[in-house]
């Protein structure tokens, strides 16, 4: 059998997306508590986060959204690391800025540590990628669109995308958002 560069690369994306899961959930957590939530999206679905970035874009006047959903669309698979809101019941804590934890849920406020989880988790998910030479970029506005398209539990408040991508340069450098909607 022969397997063209486009297979092998695609394999490999899925494996390395898959490996990207394990090193956000074995990531260091506040208190030994994990509140992560974490999936791949490829395919249609990925197809309709795209096109959600980019309606996001229209109705917003926010150009980085349609520049970020050209990347989505070049790219094999999406990474999705969220994290639940779920304030871990300190006592004197504070570090969101609430005197506790249950003020903070009173607010509808993200818990510090959750948050601080989240990004611990997403650098761990990234340098699994990078050791294995695929390119990614950390994307807000892919989690934003995941979210409005309810692709994470209700409960989860902050949510980031990594898209996945194997090309002789890397696609999530030198980008302009202002090309990308005047196409």
């Amino acid at each position: 059998m022969i397997y063209n560069n486009e297979d092998a690369e695609k394999r490999a994306i899925m494996q390395v997306a898959d490996l990207m899961l394990a090193a956000a959930r074995t990531a260091p957590k506040g208190c030994g508590i994990d509140n992560l939530v974490t999936m791949i999206v490829d395919g249609e679905e990925k197809d309709k986060l795209a096109d959600a970035m980019r309606k996001i874009a229209k109705d917003t006047s926010t150009d980085f959204f349609a520049r970020d959903a050209g990347n989505v669309d070049a790219s094999p698979a999406v990474v999705l690391v969220g994290t639940y809101n779920r304030p871990l019941g300190l006592d004197n804590c504070s570090l969101c800025g609430f005197a506790n934890c249950v003020e903070t849920k009173k607010a509808g406020a993200n818990c510090a540590f959750n948050v601080n989880d989240l990004g611990i988790a997403l650098g761990s998910a990234v340098s699994t990628a990078a050791a294995h030479k695929i390119d990614n970029r950390i994307m807000f506005s892919v989690g934003k669109a995941a979210l409005k398209l309810n692709y994470l539990p209700e409960d989860v408040s902050v949510v980031f995308g990594i898209p996945l991508s194997t090309t002789s340069k890397s696609i999530f450098f030198d980008r302009d958002s202002k090309s990308v909607l005047s196409e």
